[in-house]
């Protein structure tokens, strides 16, 4: 798959944020207005000083795998709170481009719009691969929250700075909730809904954990 070359990553931390920010100021959170058929999960996931990224590519309604795509480099930059898309997107990048099926949505294990300058990973790909995007994260980066009930399937909202900034779902009984956010052209009851589809029996939904099952699978090699 083609993308789009948005900016180049040879950066200082200065130009890393107004990036961020600019972006910020472009993002569309909104109805996607359809019912997606071809959808992609995202693990991305580093050992050492190497960068791994895995496509998983589902059928939205089975639920069955119809690719598998990832790429191993060579890590080129440090983690950098906040900035975290800076280091996962080029190893991202090389894998977009081995994929040969196509996705309506793209579901990356990480942050949407629910990040301190509302351009997590999910938000910031949606640039350079011109599609909607979610973000799945096991963890809140920033925001508060009343916790939803501890049955599967109830939510709550994430907010920060008195803004809606991404849902509280709980996947599993009794089990610690995940975070997600929009990361650009889906909405919030989008985000909800899409990723429903996708839980089963696990914490994790199944679009971004059959991701980071291959991962895990790559890394033992």
């Amino acid at each position: 798959m083609k993308y789009k070359k948005i900016h180049s990553f040879d950066l200082s931390k200065q130009e890393m944020v107004k990036i961020q920010k600019d972006l910020a100021k472009n993002l569309q959170i909104f109805p996607y207005g359809n019912c997606p058929k071809i959808v992609s999960g995202v693990d991305l996931s580093f050992q050492k000083n190497k960068a791994l990224a895995v496509i998983v590519t589902l059928d939205y309604k089975n639920l069955t795998i119809l690719d598998v795509t990832f790429a191993i480099d060579e890590v080129k930059f440090q983690y950098i709170p906040g900035l975290l898309a800076f280091r996962e997107l080029p190893i991202f990048l090389k894998a977009w481009k081995k994929l040969e099926i196509e996705p309506d949505i793209v579901f990356f294990d990480g942050q949407g719009y629910a990040h301190p300058r509302r351009m997590g990973i999910a938000s910031h790909a949606s640039f350079f691969i011109e599609k909607p995007t979610i973000g799945i994260a096991k963890s809140k980066l920033i925001g508060n929250y009343q916790n939803p009930d501890y049955k599967k399937g109830e939510y709550t909202f994430l907010y920060h700075q008195d803004e809606k900034i991404g849902v509280v779902l709980r996947t599993k009984d009794n089990v610690k909730p995940v975070f997600i956010s929009p990361g650009n052209w889906v909405d919030f009851n989008d985000t909800l809904v899409f990723t429903l589809n996708f839980v089963g029996k696990y914490r994790i939904p199944e679009i971004t954990r059959q991701a980071h099952l291959y991962t895990q699978t790559l890394k033992q090699r």
